[in-house]
């Protein structure tokens, strides 16, 4: 019975120290809601929409939503975004690895004065738990998904984990 306390402990301590254990605890512990959310199903079956990509580039190059715009996290250029979308009330749909990111980004374009803007809940990670398609750089379908970091990594359980 000890030995399955100690090891109950040690579990909770590692879960806590290395993130979240699922998508919906990371997005509850991380993300304020600030801006609505939208199911990768629903974003499945959307057709009019653009979708941007808030990951660095080395993440959007090892694969990506299909015709998903670059517009980063660390570099994101709102002279970028306003150049390549110019009517503010385009459909416009937001993700990274999981949400938490694509939320930041997601608000700096509401701020930019842009009104239909949603985050994908559960990112690129999710649609790809999902089995839908991701793209590399060269447009051909892949199972490469940049997993972000080995803790980040464990919320993705289908495709191939790529760290680089």
């Amino acid at each position: 019975m000890k030995f399955l306390k100690i090891s109950l402990l040690l579990l909770f301590f590692a879960v806590t120290a290395y993130g979240q254990s699922s998508i919906a605890e990371t997005l509850e512990k991380f993300n304020d809601d600030s801006v609505p959310y939208i199911t990768v199903n629903a974003l499945a079956r959307t057709k009019s929409k653009i979708i941007l990509d808030a990951r660095e580039e080395k993440e959007f190059h090892v694969s990506h939503l299909q015709d998903a715009l670059w517009v980063g996290y660390l570099n994101f250029d709102p002279k970028r975004v306003l150049s390549k979308i110019k009517d503010k009330d385009t459909a416009l749909v937001v993700y990274c690895s999981v949400g938490v990111r694509s939320e930041d980004i997601a608000e700096k374009l509401v701020a930019l004065g842009y009104t239909n803007v949603k985050n994908l809940y559960g990112g690129i990670f999710e649609w790809k738990n999902q089995g839908l398609p991701v793209f590399d750089a060269e447009g051909k379908k892949t199972h490469k998904v940049h997993a972000y970091s080995k803790q980040w990594g464990k919320l993705l359980t289908k495709g191939d984990k790529v760290y680089k």
